[in-house]
């Protein structure tokens, strides 16, 4: 048990503390100072009594100095820090954006004198936020200093004269985006109603799986294999070897491999190559042109024109880093049979490096969209949409009967797709049948792959305009081409993402008088994000990055189709997109490995071929060490100067933001003061239209001037109005 409190101790206690409260604090007037304090006297008191601790002058100079090198050190470093910084970039800008440098310095210098127009304006704001204009904007007519004169002319002419084109060509862009978001969702519902209804092609026959047996081969159709390339090195031993060993009667299919390298070594390599699957027992042949017109159209134009070609029915054409499945052409070749309408069966593209960096993701939900959806859904409905040049089997009769390769543009695959369709022809998509490839890994390699397919569709609607026109395909098929195909995916797109989002929202920062609505901005390509990315489900965490890129993309995107629209620059040079040789070769290898054992014979031609190649590709392999460097990120000065100019735009926003609230409060108390005033007028001045006239007047003057709209200033107004109309009749009533 506790023992109980002992009251009269603690009642003592505290008497004892007041009556001594000063032992236990040090107050000066204590008279008892002595008790807590000791006093230490010396013998010269005078001198230590009050001890002056103030810095004589030079000490307070060596510490300036010390203060003055500190800082003079701190700007030093800084200052070197941002030499180092500038230097740095310089090395590292890239100074051509090739393929076309001469249509591409005309769009920089255009974006440049556009930089420095918003860093003028910039500046121009930050002196009348400084001298605050934001809040009291001053007229021309009561400007004092130049300055203020200079940015009450500049506000007139902006008001009056820039802000209505602006809003008219911002008006225009939100129209294009608005139909081309209607039509991603319509496609979107489209290939939504493929997946609930489960539609897909099917093909009237099917081949067995597994190798084919030598005897029974008459069901099997002569197929010609052609893998074009040029200056590949990393990667033409994949694809031969996957075109090798397809499960096809080899006496029933012959590969060829076009090869356009202007490389010696490169040359020796695949000829060696080559010859190690003839001794095999595969059907291949190697081809060179010595004269390398028409870039990938002239090499396949010469191919074709081979005597032995009228004794194949169809023909697969691979790109060098494409790597077939072995049952490609049993998946793909039924389809024909029963369908002497069909031209083309098309197969989807897989890629081996989709998640190697940031870049390849985001290619990757750009890719996923055009094959999953787009391609899909325009196969299943109007059996059309561009051929995608390579993973794709022609009827050779289709590419006769429209004309053969054409070399008069850098889209060859989406010319002789579009002739087809104008005579007749039929296309097959096929989602589930995928073929895996390789995307670029370096932004440089991406820009001149997007700059070819954005400048190509426009050579080519230049081109075949008349031709759709005067065709005999009914006219949905040519508002199709013409408005869908042509305008719509291939030249709105580029124009309206470029203008809108690059150029007309920067200045409608500067030009408020101008306005861009907040669902044109954020929700709308919010949604149409979302939309893109449903195809690649795993890419969500990648949204923001996305939309960032393909505003950055529409630099490269909108120069390249000017440029082919116009015949501007070097639209028609054809540049090879640099590949790693990034793939899964396991099941090459083993295939290999088999193929090896069972070759017993070898000839001594073939094997001095074979050693030399290996010799070639040991040099090339020592050469590439030696030559290695360390990457080095890139700058590309046409993205960098957008990104400046953004930037200068959201620092004017920053400003606004803050002018605008406090502007809304100032005209409030505008709206107070004058329906005081004006009350007053009414209720003492007998002369009905003297005064209230001359208020309404200066209320109407204070409403133009400050540019009040709101529903606050409206009201104000009718609430006036209606005053004097009551004073007017007299009956007016006081509130």
């Amino acid at each position: 048990m506790s023992r109980e409190p002992n009251y009269e101790f603690q009642e003592w206690w505290n008497k004892q503390r007041e009556k001594n409260h000063d032992f236990f604090t040090n107050d000066s007037n204590n008279a008892n100072k002595g008790f807590l304090t000791v006093e230490i006297r010396s013998l010269n008191p005078d001198l230590t009594t009050e001890k002056d601790r103030s810095r004589s002058a030079r000490q307070l100079s060596w510490i300036c100095l010390l203060r003055f090198q500190q800082l003079a050190n701190s700007l030093a470093w800084i200052t070197n820090s941002f030499l180092l910084l500038l230097r740095t970039a310089n090395r590292r800008i890239s100074a051509a954006d090739s393929p076309c440098d001469s249509s591409a310095s005309r769009l920089y210098r255009i974006i440049k004198f556009f930089l420095v127009l918003v860093v003028l304006l910039l500046c121009v704001e930050l002196v009348a936020y400084f001298k605050g204009w934001h809040f009291s904007p001053p007229s021309a007519a009561s400007a004092e200093a130049a300055v203020e004169l200079f940015y009450a002319l500049w506000l007139e002419i902006r008001a009056d004269y820039l802000a209505p084109p602006l809003q008219s060509l911002a008006n225009v862009c939100i129209v294009l985006f608005l139909i081309q978001s209607m039509d991603r969702v319509l496609l979107m519902l489209g290939c939504l109603w493929i997946k609930i209804r489960r539609i897909k092609p099917t093909a009237s026959m099917e081949y067995p799986m597994g190798r084919v047996e030598t005897g029974n081969v008459d069901d099997y159709p002569m197929v010609l294999v052609q893998i074009p390339m040029c200056n590949e090195k990393e990667v033409y031993q994949q694809s031969i070897a996957a075109v090798c060993i397809m499960d096809w009667p080899k006496e029933r299919m012959l590969v060829q491999v076009l090869d356009d390298s202007d490389e010696l070594d490169a040359q020796n390599l695949i000829q060696a190559e080559v010859q190690k699957w003839h001794q095999k027992g595969v059907h291949i042949l190697y081809r060179h042109r010595l004269i390398r017109s028409g870039y990938k159209a002239g090499n396949l134009k010469s191919a074709m024109s081979c005597d032995y070609i009228k004794n194949y029915e169809f023909v697969a054409i691979f790109d060098a880093d494409f790597q077939p499945a072995p049952d490609f052409l049993k998946k793909t070749i039924p389809h024909f049979k029963g369908n002497d309408d069909l031209a083309l069966v098309q197969a989807r593209w897989a890629f081996v490096n989709k998640d190697e960096n940031l870049l390849t993701r985001l290619q990757n939900i750009n890719l996923s969209f055009h094959f999953e959806v787009e391609q899909q859904v325009n196969g299943v409905f109007i059996n059309f949409f561009g051929f995608n040049g390579t993973a794709g089997v022609w009827r050779i009769k289709a590419l006769e009967d429209c004309g053969g390769w054409l070399e008069r543009t850098t889209v060859e695959d989406m010319d002789i797709a579009v002739r087809a369709h104008l005579c007749g022809w039929k296309f097959v998509y096929l989602n589930d049948v995928k073929c895996y490839c390789e995307l670029p890994e370096s932004y440089e390699a991406y820009k001149k792959q997007q700059y070819r397919w954005h400048s190509g569709p426009m050579q080519l609607f230049r081109l075949c305009f008349l031709d759709i026109l005067h065709s005999k395909v009914n006219k949905a098929k040519k508002a199709n081409l013409i408005f869908l195909f042509f305008l719509l995916r291939k030249l709105i797109l580029p124009f309206y993402s470029f203008t809108l989002f690059c150029i007309i929202l920067p200045l409608t920062i500067f030009l408020p008088e101008a306005e861009l609505p907040a669902w044109v901005v954020c929700y709308v390509p919010g949604i149409m994000s979302v939309l893109n990315i449903l195809p690649a489900p795993r890419s969500f965490p990648f949204i923001v990055p996305y939309l960032l890129f393909e505003n950055t993309m529409s630099v490269t995107k909108f120069n390249a189709m000017i440029s082919g629209l116009f015949r501007l620059g070097n639209s028609y040079e054809w540049i090879v997109t640099k590949k790693l040789g990034r793939s899964s070769e396991a099941d090459l290898v083993a295939f290999e490995n088999e193929s090896d054992s069972s070759v017993t014979e070898t000839t001594s031609f073939l094997r001095s071929s074979s050693d030399s190649g290996l010799e070639e590709l040991s040099k090339l392999e020592v050469t590439s060490r030696r030559s290695v460097k360390t990457k080095r990120n890139r700058l590309y000065r046409m993205e960098l100067t957008l990104a400046f100019i953004l930037l200068s735009a959201a620092g004017r926003s920053l400003l606004s933001a803050q002018g605008e609230l406090t502007v809304g409060h100032y005209r409030c108390h505008l709206e107070s003061e004058l329906q005081v005033t004006l009350t007053q007028h009414l209720l003492t001045n007998n002369s009905n239209f003297g005064v209230t006239g001359s208020g309404l007047k200066q209320f109407s003057i204070g409403h133009s001037l400050y540019g009040c709209q709101n529903a606050n200033c409206e009201a104000t107004c009718h609430w006036l109005k209606y005053k004097v109309c009551t004073k007017q009749k007299g009956i007016f009533e006081e509130d």
